[in-house]
């Protein structure tokens, strides 16, 4: 378990550091998307 939230940490610091889609949404896209995944982030850890 603490090896996948390791990996998820790294993952998600990467990928916010080079996703240039935040500039390229509205904002509420963006907002139901990073929701959508934090409940499947939720899904797979809970």
């Amino acid at each position: 378990m603490k090896s996948l939230q390791a990996f998820a940490s790294i993952d998600a610091s990467f990928a916010n550091h080079f996703n240039s889609e935040r500039r390229l949404v509205y904002r509420q896209t963006y907002k139901t998307r990073r929701l959508a995944a934090m409940a499947e982030w939720r899904r797979l850890v809970g």
